[in-house]
């Protein structure tokens, strides 16, 4: 499967002051980690991954676009997939990329 290089760009972009900041191929696209912590990715089909903590995660869910990373039939709590459309707007690419990079940031380098 071919990544979303145009997405992967756009993170790659507004991520690029973040202190910390790496990047590894991972669930069909490209992870960024903020000190070893998930906090967005691509994937594939133009969709973004973004972790958040277990409490936010139901909030977020009601979030237009927004739905949860599954495991089988399973949700994975603390992770959200992202619709393309809501991130093909720079300020929504922002808002979701703000969310996962504070999350990641507040944790424990690893």
């Amino acid at each position: 499967m071919a990544m979303d290089e145009r997405l992967a760009g756009r993170i790659r972009a507004a991520l690029a002051d973040t202190p910390g900041l790496s990047e590894k191929r991972m669930f069909g696209g490209i992870g960024w980690m903020i000190h070893g912590n998930m906090a967005a990715g691509a994937h594939h089909d133009g969709r973004m991954v973004i972790r958040c903590s277990r409490e936010d995660f139901p909030e977020l869910l009601t979030e237009p676009g927004a739905s949860p990373m599954l495991r089988g039939t399973t949700p994975m709590r603390g992770w959200v997939i992202v619709d393309p459309s809501v991130v093909v707007s720079d300020d929504g690419l922002g808002v979701w990329l703000g969310r996962g990079r504070s999350y990641a940031a507040s944790l424990p380098p690893r």
